[in-house]
Protein backbone atom coordinates (compact mmCIF):
# COMPACT_ATOMS: atom_id res chain seq x y z
CA UNK A 1 0.00 0.00 0.00
CA UNK A 2 1.60 3.27 -0.96
CA UNK A 3 0.49 5.07 2.13
CA UNK A 4 2.03 8.53 1.07
CA UNK A 5 0.08 8.50 -2.20
CA UNK A 6 -3.11 7.63 -0.54
CA UNK A 7 -2.50 10.75 2.27
CA UNK A 8 -2.54 12.66 -0.78
CA UNK A 9 -5.77 11.67 -1.95
CA UNK A 10 -7.11 11.93 1.52
CA UNK A 11 -6.12 15.64 1.68
CA UNK A 12 -7.81 16.89 -1.53
CA UNK A 13 -11.04 14.99 -0.37
CA UNK A 14 -11.16 16.55 3.16
CA UNK A 15 -10.00 20.17 1.34
CA UNK A 16 -12.90 19.86 -0.92
CA UNK A 17 -15.20 19.08 1.49
CA UNK A 18 -13.95 21.51 3.79
CA UNK A 19 -15.04 24.34 0.95
CA UNK A 20 -18.11 22.76 0.86
CA UNK A 21 -18.24 23.32 4.59
CA UNK A 22 -17.13 26.78 4.68
CA UNK A 23 -19.74 27.77 1.68
CA UNK A 24 -22.43 26.85 3.95
CA UNK A 25 -21.28 28.75 6.72
CA UNK A 26 -24.04 31.87 7.92
CA UNK A 27 -26.54 30.05 6.19
CA UNK A 28 -27.92 27.42 8.62
CA UNK A 29 -31.91 28.09 9.84
CA UNK A 30 -32.35 27.18 13.17
CA UNK A 31 -35.07 23.96 12.06
CA UNK A 32 -32.17 22.76 10.44
CA UNK A 33 -30.54 22.18 13.49
CA UNK A 34 -30.67 18.76 15.70
CA UNK A 35 -29.83 17.77 18.98
CA UNK A 36 -28.52 14.23 19.32
CA UNK A 37 -27.89 14.89 22.86
CA UNK A 38 -27.73 17.64 25.44
CA UNK A 39 -25.38 20.25 24.02
CA UNK A 40 -24.35 17.74 20.93
CA UNK A 41 -26.05 19.16 17.62
CA UNK A 42 -25.97 18.02 13.85
CA UNK A 43 -26.72 19.54 11.38
CA UNK A 44 -27.49 18.80 7.16
CA UNK A 45 -23.94 19.94 6.84
CA UNK A 46 -22.31 17.24 9.09
CA UNK A 47 -24.71 14.61 7.37
CA UNK A 48 -23.83 15.87 3.45
CA UNK A 49 -20.47 16.60 4.57
CA UNK A 50 -20.11 12.65 6.12
CA UNK A 51 -21.67 11.03 2.66
CA UNK A 52 -19.15 13.27 0.22
CA UNK A 53 -16.08 12.23 2.56
CA UNK A 54 -17.62 7.68 2.90
CA UNK A 55 -18.35 8.50 -1.34
CA UNK A 56 -14.96 9.80 -1.81
CA UNK A 57 -12.93 7.20 0.32
CA UNK A 58 -14.78 4.16 -0.87
CA UNK A 59 -13.11 5.38 -4.43
CA UNK A 60 -9.92 6.02 -3.39
CA UNK A 61 -9.44 2.76 -1.32
CA UNK A 62 -12.63 -0.12 -2.84
CA UNK A 63 -13.92 -2.29 -0.20
CA UNK A 64 -12.65 -0.34 3.28
CA UNK A 65 -15.08 -0.30 6.24
CA UNK A 66 -16.20 2.96 7.89
CA UNK A 67 -16.58 4.25 11.36
CA UNK A 68 -18.14 7.79 11.20
CA UNK A 69 -19.87 9.95 13.65
CA UNK A 70 -22.95 10.30 11.82
CA UNK A 71 -24.50 7.12 10.46
CA UNK A 72 -22.16 4.92 8.38
CA UNK A 73 -20.95 2.23 10.77
CA UNK A 74 -19.17 -0.24 8.35
CA UNK A 75 -16.05 -1.98 10.39
CA UNK A 76 -14.34 -5.97 10.23
CA UNK A 77 -12.62 -4.50 6.60
CA UNK A 78 -9.19 -4.49 6.74
CA UNK A 79 -9.15 -1.32 6.38
CA UNK A 80 -11.62 0.76 8.15
CA UNK A 81 -11.89 5.14 7.53
CA UNK A 82 -12.36 6.60 11.14
CA UNK A 83 -14.27 9.71 10.08
CA UNK A 84 -15.30 13.03 11.95
CA UNK A 85 -17.17 15.10 8.37
CA UNK A 86 -17.39 18.20 11.34
CA UNK A 87 -15.49 18.24 14.30
CA UNK A 88 -16.77 21.60 16.05
CA UNK A 89 -19.96 22.23 14.87
CA UNK A 90 -21.05 23.78 18.07
CA UNK A 91 -18.31 26.66 16.28
CA UNK A 92 -19.51 26.25 12.81
CA UNK A 93 -23.00 27.04 14.52
CA UNK A 94 -22.15 30.31 15.88
CA UNK A 95 -19.92 31.04 12.71
CA UNK A 96 -16.78 31.26 15.15
CA UNK A 97 -13.22 28.89 14.13
CA UNK A 98 -12.21 26.42 14.73
CA UNK A 99 -14.12 23.54 13.10
CA UNK A 100 -12.46 21.00 11.06
CA UNK A 101 -12.68 17.52 8.52
CA UNK A 102 -10.90 14.30 10.71
CA UNK A 103 -10.54 11.30 8.38
CA UNK A 104 -8.00 8.43 9.79
CA UNK A 105 -7.72 5.01 8.54
CA UNK A 106 -7.11 2.25 10.46
CA UNK A 107 -5.84 -1.05 9.78
CA UNK A 108 -6.85 -4.52 11.29
CA UNK A 109 -3.34 -5.52 12.43
CA UNK A 110 -1.53 -2.48 12.50
CA UNK A 111 -3.19 0.32 13.85
CA UNK A 112 -3.67 3.50 12.71
CA UNK A 113 -1.97 4.38 9.21
CA UNK A 114 -2.73 7.27 8.16
CA UNK A 115 -4.33 10.86 9.76
CA UNK A 116 -6.08 14.26 8.06
CA UNK A 117 -7.15 16.79 9.86
CA UNK A 118 -7.96 20.38 7.63
CA UNK A 119 -9.05 23.14 9.58
CA UNK A 120 -11.50 24.70 7.13
CA UNK A 121 -11.40 28.53 8.29
CA UNK A 122 -7.48 28.71 8.53
CA UNK A 123 -6.77 26.44 5.10
CA UNK A 124 -4.37 24.58 7.74
CA UNK A 125 -4.32 20.72 6.84
CA UNK A 126 -2.24 18.44 8.82
CA UNK A 127 -1.12 15.30 7.71
CA UNK A 128 0.98 12.01 8.14
CA UNK A 129 0.75 8.32 7.11
CA UNK A 130 2.36 5.40 8.17
CA UNK A 131 6.21 5.47 9.55
CA UNK A 132 6.43 9.07 8.01
CA UNK A 133 6.84 12.42 9.71
CA UNK A 134 3.47 15.03 9.90
CA UNK A 135 3.01 17.96 7.91
CA UNK A 136 1.29 21.01 8.14
CA UNK A 137 0.40 22.16 4.38
CA UNK A 138 3.70 20.34 3.25
CA UNK A 139 5.77 21.68 5.60
CA UNK A 140 7.37 19.41 8.27
CA UNK A 141 6.22 19.52 11.83
CA UNK A 142 7.46 18.30 15.52
CA UNK A 143 6.25 18.64 18.87
CA UNK A 144 7.80 21.67 21.16
CA UNK A 145 10.67 20.97 23.30
CA UNK A 146 9.48 22.57 26.37
CA UNK A 147 10.54 20.62 29.54
CA UNK A 148 7.69 21.23 32.15
CA UNK A 149 4.29 21.98 32.61
CA UNK A 150 4.96 24.81 34.46
CA UNK A 151 6.23 26.24 31.20
CA UNK A 152 3.55 24.75 28.69
CA UNK A 153 0.13 26.15 27.21
CA UNK A 154 -2.23 23.64 27.75
CA UNK A 155 -5.44 22.66 25.31
CA UNK A 156 -8.02 21.10 26.41
CA UNK A 157 -11.85 20.60 25.94
CA UNK A 158 -15.11 21.01 28.51
CA UNK A 159 -17.51 18.66 29.16
CA UNK A 160 -20.86 19.41 27.62
CA UNK A 161 -22.62 16.23 27.12
CA UNK A 162 -21.32 14.15 29.94
CA UNK A 163 -21.28 15.44 33.53
CA UNK A 164 -20.12 12.16 35.16
CA UNK A 165 -16.32 13.43 36.09
CA UNK A 166 -17.31 17.42 36.27
CA UNK A 167 -16.05 17.55 39.32
CA UNK A 168 -12.36 16.25 38.62
CA UNK A 169 -12.61 17.68 35.73
CA UNK A 170 -12.80 21.29 36.91
CA UNK A 171 -10.17 20.59 40.00
CA UNK A 172 -7.90 19.54 37.04
CA UNK A 173 -8.58 22.75 35.43
CA UNK A 174 -7.98 25.02 38.26
CA UNK A 175 -4.89 22.84 38.96
CA UNK A 176 -4.04 23.40 35.27
CA UNK A 177 -4.64 27.41 35.12
CA UNK A 178 -2.44 28.49 38.28
CA UNK A 179 0.34 25.78 37.37
CA UNK A 180 0.79 26.27 33.48
CA UNK A 181 1.45 29.43 31.25
CA UNK A 182 -2.20 29.37 30.57
CA UNK A 183 -5.06 26.87 29.37
CA UNK A 184 -6.92 27.07 25.74
CA UNK A 185 -10.78 25.65 24.64
CA UNK A 186 -10.72 26.69 20.78
CA UNK A 187 -13.71 23.68 20.35
CA UNK A 188 -12.38 21.26 18.03
CA UNK A 189 -10.16 18.03 19.94
CA UNK A 190 -8.63 17.41 16.59
CA UNK A 191 -7.44 20.68 16.04
CA UNK A 192 -6.10 20.81 19.70
CA UNK A 193 -3.96 17.33 19.19
CA UNK A 194 -2.81 19.30 15.79
CA UNK A 195 -1.32 22.43 17.81
CA UNK A 196 -0.14 19.92 19.95
CA UNK A 197 2.09 18.42 17.12
CA UNK A 198 3.27 21.64 15.59
CA UNK A 199 4.47 23.29 18.74
CA UNK A 200 1.36 25.47 19.53
CA UNK A 201 0.66 23.52 22.56
CA UNK A 202 2.35 21.77 24.82
CA UNK A 203 -0.05 19.52 26.16
CA UNK A 204 -3.61 18.31 26.28
CA UNK A 205 -6.10 16.98 28.00
CA UNK A 206 -10.35 16.01 27.90
CA UNK A 207 -12.27 13.21 28.47
CA UNK A 208 -15.25 11.90 26.74
CA UNK A 209 -13.95 12.08 23.29
CA UNK A 210 -14.86 9.36 20.49
CA UNK A 211 -12.61 7.06 18.51
CA UNK A 212 -13.77 9.81 15.40
CA UNK A 213 -12.50 13.18 17.85
CA UNK A 214 -9.08 11.46 18.30
CA UNK A 215 -7.83 8.95 15.89
CA UNK A 216 -6.63 11.68 12.83
CA UNK A 217 -5.13 14.01 15.24
CA UNK A 218 -3.46 10.92 17.54
CA UNK A 219 -1.34 9.92 14.62
CA UNK A 220 -0.16 13.46 13.73
CA UNK A 221 1.19 13.74 17.07
CA UNK A 222 3.02 10.72 17.44
CA UNK A 223 4.46 11.35 13.86
CA UNK A 224 5.66 14.75 14.91
CA UNK A 225 7.40 13.36 18.02
CA UNK A 226 4.86 13.01 20.34
CA UNK A 227 2.88 10.87 23.06
CA UNK A 228 -0.43 10.12 23.73
CA UNK A 229 -2.66 7.95 25.94
CA UNK A 230 -5.64 7.78 28.11
CA UNK A 231 -5.47 8.69 32.17
CA UNK A 232 -3.93 5.62 32.90
CA UNK A 233 -0.73 6.02 30.65
CA UNK A 234 -2.20 3.17 28.37
CA UNK A 235 -2.97 2.96 24.59
CA UNK A 236 -7.12 2.99 25.33
CA UNK A 237 -7.64 6.43 24.36
CA UNK A 238 -9.39 5.32 21.01
CA UNK A 239 -12.87 3.54 22.86
CA UNK A 240 -12.46 4.88 26.46
CA UNK A 241 -13.56 8.56 25.87
CA UNK A 242 -10.12 10.31 27.37
CA UNK A 243 -7.02 11.42 26.07
CA UNK A 244 -3.57 13.29 27.04
CA UNK A 245 -0.79 14.35 24.35
CA UNK A 246 2.14 16.53 24.85
CA UNK A 247 5.49 16.03 23.73
CA UNK A 248 7.99 14.05 24.70
CA UNK A 249 9.22 15.88 27.34
CA UNK A 250 6.21 17.19 29.57
CA UNK A 251 4.12 13.50 29.40
CA UNK A 252 5.17 12.25 32.11
CA UNK A 253 4.52 14.83 34.35
CA UNK A 254 1.41 15.54 32.88
CA UNK A 255 0.08 12.36 33.45
CA UNK A 256 1.10 11.85 36.83
CA UNK A 257 -0.96 15.38 37.01
CA UNK A 258 -4.23 13.75 35.47
CA UNK A 259 -3.79 10.57 36.71
CA UNK A 260 -4.57 12.56 40.15
CA UNK A 261 -7.21 13.95 39.70
CA UNK A 262 -9.51 11.31 38.07
CA UNK A 263 -9.61 8.14 39.63
CA UNK A 264 -9.14 5.06 36.88
CA UNK A 265 -12.36 3.79 35.57
CA UNK A 266 -13.22 0.26 36.50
Amino acid sequence: MDFQKLCMQVTDLAQETGNYILSKRGQLEKDSINRKDTNDFVTHVDVASEKKITEGLSTILPGSGFLAEEEKRVTGKEYTWIIDPLDGTTNFIHGMPPFSVSIALQHKNDGLVLGVVYEIVSGECFYTWHDAPSYLNGKEIRVSGTPTLADSLVGTGFPYTDFSRFTDYMKSLEYFMKNTQGVRRPGSAAVDLCYVACGRYDAFWEYHLKAWDVAAGSLVVKNAGGRVSDFSGEDGYMHNSEMLASNALVFDELLRVVAGFFPKKP
